[in-house]
């Protein structure tokens, strides 16, 4: 048994001691370079707890900062320098971002699409959708149909300024990617832009890297039994180069199938081969992460999506695009992940901290921005969501193991009490990006 109960957090909380914490650490930084044995983790965990146990005892617990620095003595004295250097640096980007939380008025600003955001709050304030009291005085109105025609139809318009980008270049064009963080929309917004392209006599093939990610059980896995793939390591990005190499060479491509209920991919599973003309769709979270399109010269457009509601709450605060995220994420994966609320919110932090590292930090290489929020969507989400919201309030309130689902759950749980309800969701239109979330998307 080991000696070493408790943990000195940074915030000066104690926690309990849990080993699989260290072997995460490790396994996860052996996957960000292409290790992916859960067995030399462990095993390299065990020589970090033998350590640390001859250092310190049962009534002298270590800091996180103290065991960090032993898990990088132990990996470099066993000859694993590239995986050092990869939990080295995730050591240092997680200190800078703590460094950034702690002083806001320093925080980096070049990430802000500013010029779409001051676009969707002009449409905001003219549909008098900016602020919460807002829409509530609308809802109570009876407007409710109104506010999501009028939603609707501007991002109808966002996907065809899209389609007409395209259009203009189909001559030279071979590979559209539509990317964006969690819960943006994609896989509907890239549906409907198919759609419009065919309408426009283009022809294209889907390419959905959803369909690349390793078994789930090849992921990091924490001491709460919650994976971690939400980084571009998860996927197989070896083979997504592989395939688009192929494909835009002329050849037939065999793609994978990724039975996300099941956690585990088939590979060889679906033909596809381009004809002349034809465009690649792709749609993938990590879409704008460089080494996927390695080597690629073709001309390509590069879209983003990203639920850009400009709605301030009663405190004068904007509400949060992960915030919203979350909520969709939430309903969509108990629907097609047979992951549970609660399990969603869990989770977020590594969403949040993959998005932050490989998505976001791209936007400024795309070719156009498009917004996926729907004001409306906030009244739909509350009946489904409150109740769950205001019991995690009260179940991490007082956990330091959940901290980030706390502050989570908080916050929205007080931006829902001052939302209108509108329980019927028959109002949002069957081919909306929002019925991705709450189910029910049909697409003609």
């Amino acid at each position: 048994m080991a000696k070493i109960k408790y943990v000195i957090k940074r915030n000066g909380a104690t926690v309990p001691f849990v080993q699989d914490r260290i072997t995460n650490a490790i396994f996860r930084a052996a996957v960000s370079v292409g290790g992916r044995d859960q067995t030399i983790a462990e095993g390299l965990s065990n020589q970090v707890v033998e350590l640390l146990e001859s250092r310190f005892g049962k009534n002298e617990p270590p800091t996180v900062e103290e065991i960090q620095d032993v898990v990088e003595k132990v990996l470099i004295e066993n000859g694993h320098a590239r995986v050092a250097k990869a939990y080295i640096l995730y050591r240092e980007e997680r200190n800078r971002r703590r460094k950034k939380e702690k002083s806001p008025s320093e925080q980096r600003s070049e990430y802000i699409p500013w010029a779409k955001m001051w676009s969707v709050l002009d449409w905001a304030v003219d549909h008098e959708v900016n602020t919460v009291e807002k829409i509530n005085r609308r809802i109570e109105k009876g407007e409710i149909a109104e506010i999501v025609k009028e939603a609707e139809a501007a991002y109808a318009q966002d996907l065809q300024m899209v389609t007409d980008l395209i259009g203009d270049r189909k001559d030279t064009i071979k590979l559209v990617i539509i990317a964006g963080p969690s819960s943006s929309g994609k896989t509907t917004t890239t549906k409907k832009i198919a759609r419009n392209l065919i309408q426009q006599g283009l022809r294209f093939a889907e390419l959905n890297l959803d369909n690349y990610y390793f078994d789930l059980e090849l992921h990091p896995k924490d001491e709460f039994g919650d994976y971690d793939f939400e980084t571009p390591q998860a996927l197989d990005i070896e083979l997504i180069n592989q395939h688009l190499h192929e494909l835009l060479s002329g050849e037939e491509v065999l793609l994978p199938y990724y039975d996300f209920k099941a956690g585990k991919r088939y590979l060889d599973r679906t033909p596809i081969r381009l004809g002349g003309g034809d465009i690649i769709l792709i749609d993938s979270l990590y879409g704008l992460y460089p080494p996927m399109t390695d080597g690629i010269e073709d001309e390509k457009i590069k879209i983003y999506l990203e639920p850009l509601l400009q709605m301030k709450d009663n405190k004068g605060q904007y509400v949060r695009w992960t915030d919203i995220r979350l909520m969709r994420r939430m309903l969509r994966d108990a629907i097609h992940r047979a992951y549970d609320y609660c399990k969603t919110l869990t989770h977020w932090h590594y969403v949040r901290s993959g998005e932050m590292k490989n998505t976001i930090p791209y936007i400024d290489t795309t070719d156009f921005i498009i917004n996926s929020g729907m004001p409306y969507e906030l009244p739909i989400y509350k009946p489904k969501l409150m109740d769950h919201f205001s019991e995690w309030v009260k179940l991490y309130q007082n956990d330091p193991l959940r901290e980030d689902a706390f502050t989570r759950a908080a916050r929205i749980h007080t931006l829902l009490e001052t939302i209108m309800p509108v329980p019927d969701d028959s109002i949002v239109p069957k081919d909306s990006v929002i019925r991705e979330f709450i189910g029910g998307l049909t697409l003609d």
